[in-house]
């Protein structure tokens, strides 16, 4: 997620942090490769020539210029200034109430509008409500059947109608429907084009008018830059959205649309779809974003993703065994099940302040997948018990997992490592689990 802008920007700050006092030429020349990074990022070129005058303001003032580390203070004015463009303490989604609440999701065809709406209902249901979907989009082909697709997955109603039925007869029926069967939230999942058209657009408005909800979110595909936001001026003059959500935030995206829309339509971004998995959302957080595109971490956001992938009792199995001094391979193949679950390490590994360049370059995608096939492939009775596992046992389990002998070699000496590591925590009485690491030796 904005690599190439993070990337830039923290190559502009390189030659400010390593001084004892900046001059205004610094600063002058810091802030020249501010705004080509922005535009090489294709943020709207108004607001980035207002973002570096605002910086250029603030950083060149008495208590920057003499300050004992100036380089760093002008990093936090950029910070500062940043969290203000994408959105200052922000506007987070608050869960609406209802009888039922409806939610109407719009966008362009291809901006990911179905496929999020299955993980806003997933993100609903985990908090205590019950959604129900409604497919509204009748023109393009199969959008019912994946919408119907994905509901099954959740195990969430989801309500359909005929190909040539009027969408607002579909809407407005899946309301009556939510009511009969106790759901307190309707997601309408409506048509989208390949570009805005006033077709489209009077058939939302006809939408909107009949149901009435309590948010209408733009979904965005942030890999369209601009371009994304020039739709979110329309859908605003036209619909009066009430946040934006941006899709694709873990491709190749250069970050313009997240940086320019607050500043251009006046809307919050309230979600991040960050993956292709249903798990993948994030509530959006300027912030937060704000420190991962200078390189500074998520730690918050990390916390949340290792509460929500918890389990409690799990935990205080695990806990035991470690007492005991009973944890076996079977128990750590839970514990790769807990991890993977938080999302690809690379994401993971760039919340975590200065790890920003190890995710990308020193870290193996692969390797817990190959650790995972190496314990799938040892029996019941050598995952409890590794020192069983001979020579011929390592060849089978290697063939089986489609790694090498070696790779298995240096998985059960990290093992055997990390079991006389928790005998010295348990003479200390501490607690915690040290890390294996399925990186290295």
């Amino acid at each position: 997620m904005f690599d190439q802008l993070s990337d830039r920007l923290q190559s502009a700050f390189k030659s400010l942090t390593g001084r004892g006092r900046l001059s205004e030429s610094n600063i002058e020349e810091a802030m020249r490769e501010v705004r080509r990074a922005l535009l090489e990022a294709d943020v709207n070129f108004k607001v980035a020539r207002k973002f570096v005058d605002d910086v250029k303001v603030r950083a060149v003032g008495e208590d920057v210029l003499n300050s004992l580390t100036p380089g760093q203070q002008v990093v936090k004015v950029v910070h500062n200034e940043l969290v203000k463009l994408l959105g200052d303490t922000g506007e987070p989604f608050r869960i609406p109430t209802g009888t039922p609440a409806v939610i109407m999701i719009v966008g362009l065809q291809g901006s990911g509008k179905t496929t999020f709406c299955a993980k806003l209902a997933r993100f609903l249901k985990q908090r205590g409500k019950h959604p129900l979907l409604a497919a509204a989009d009748t023109y393009r082909p199969a959008a019912q059947d994946q919408l119907s697709t994905l509901a099954l997955q959740l195990d969430v109603p989801v309500h359909t109608g005929r190909p040539d039925a009027d969408p607002v007869e579909i809407t407005t029926t899946a309301v009556e429907e939510a009511g009969a069967r106790g759901a307190d939230v309707v997601i309408l999942d409506t048509a989208g084009r390949l570009h805005v058209d006033e077709e489209l657009m009077q058939e939302l408005e006809r939408i909107k008018a009949a149901t009435k909800p309590a948010e209408v979110l733009l979904v965005l595909d942030s890999m369209t830059g601009q371009d994304a936001v020039n739709v979110a001026q329309e859908f605003v003059d036209r619909l009066d959205f009430t946040g934006a959500v941006l899709t694709k935030m873990d491709g190749d995206t250069r970050g313009g649309a997240a940086v320019s829309l607050r500043a251009v339509t006046g809307r919050p971004i309230k979600f991040a779809s960050v993956g292709e998995k249903l798990d993948a959302l994030e509530p959006f957080h300027p912030d937060r974003v704000a420190s991962r595109i200078l390189g500074m971490g998520d730690i918050v956001t990390l916390v949340e993703k290792v509460q929500d992938a918890a389990d409690v009792e799990q935990a205080a199995k695990l806990e035991e065994k470690l007492r005991k001094q009973t944890f076996t391979l079977e128990d750590f193949y839970e514990q790769l099940q807990a991890l993977k679950k938080m999302g690809p390490m690379d994401q993971l590994m760039s919340m975590i302040p200065g790890m920003g360049k190890v995710s990308q370059s020193a870290v193996d995608e692969n390797a817990l997948d190959r650790v995972e096939a190496i314990i799938n492939s040892m029996t019941p009775e050598e995952r409890r018990k590794p020192v069983i596992i001979d020579g011929s046992r390592r060849k089978r389990i290697s063939a089986g997992s489609g790694t090498t002998v070696q790779d298995v070699n240096r998985l059960l000496r990290q093992f055997e490592s990390m079991k006389k590591m928790m005998k010295q925590f348990g003479k200390q009485g501490r607690r915690g689990l040290p890390g294996l690491n399925p990186f290295g030796g």
